[in-house]
Formats: structure tokens, sequence, C-alpha cells
């Protein structure tokens, strides 16, 4: 079973590597992690994944980060910790997902997310262009 808890300092390195093994996840400063909604997902006492999201407004959240260790995907870690971060919060999620990341559009599009619109070259390392999905909650 998946335990969802507060991420922490102590908790950067787990966070970097998956991210490091996630090349369709934004590649964030992992220490900037700690000043916004952290989460991490844990089997035994190995974080298998993250979430970080903020607050733009009331009603607003964006998700601005989501990865799980590679030998830990589909198997709904990523969706429980969109569920923790998502069960009191009623308002509009938004999230920008690279264009050729098929999969990730298609868990976002199972969960009920659309496609808002494009970001031309939001993306570096290969540029790319942002899908801007929204969902909302409640």
């Amino acid at each position: 079973m998946t335990a969802i808890r507060p991420g922490g300092a102590d908790d950067l390195d787990a966070v970097a590597a998956i991210q490091q093994a996630s090349p369709g996840a934004a590649g964030w400063m992992v220490a900037d992690y700690l000043e916004q909604e952290f989460l991490v997902a844990l089997q035994g006492n190995r974080i298998v994944g993250f979430l970080v999201t903020r607050t733009l407004v009331a009603g607003e959240r964006e998700i601005l980060n989501l990865a799980v260790a590679p030998d830990f995907r589909r198997k709904g870690v990523a969706r429980a910790l969109l569920d923790r971060a998502l069960e009191a919060f009623c308002g509009e999620v938004f999230l920008e997902v690279r264009e050729s990341n098929g999969v990730a559009k298609k868990f976002y599009k199972s969960l009920g997310f659309k496609e808002l619109s494009k970001r031309k070259g939001y993306y570096d390392n290969p540029p790319e262009t942002a899908i801007v999905m929204k969902f909302h909650s409640c």
C-alpha cells in the first residue's frame, strides 16, 4: 500500500533521483519544493513518487511536478498523490505537460483534465510545446 505524507528536506535526494529518472518531469531545483505544497509517496521506507503543487489564488491550484520511480509506475502511485492533494480542494487545477508526453496526457485525461491551450517553446532541453490542461475539482 502506498503511504502519502508531506515532503521534507530529508526527502530531497530521493526526489532528485526520481526526477532525474523521469525525462517527462519538470527539471526544477528540488530544494525549491520545500517552499511549495510538497507530497511524497512511500512503499515501506522508500520514496517512490512525489507531487508538488501551489495555490495561485483562492480556488486555483497548479501542479508543478509529478513523478514516480520507474519501477513503481502504473501501480496507482501518481493517482494516490493527486487524490491526496485534491481531497479537500474545490476549484480549478492547472498543469502543463510536454506535447510529446502521451502517457502523461492520457493519464491526466483519465482523471478528467481537459486540454485548454498550448504554449510554444515552453520547455527547454529539448525545446518543446507545452499543453496546458485544466480540471475542475468538486
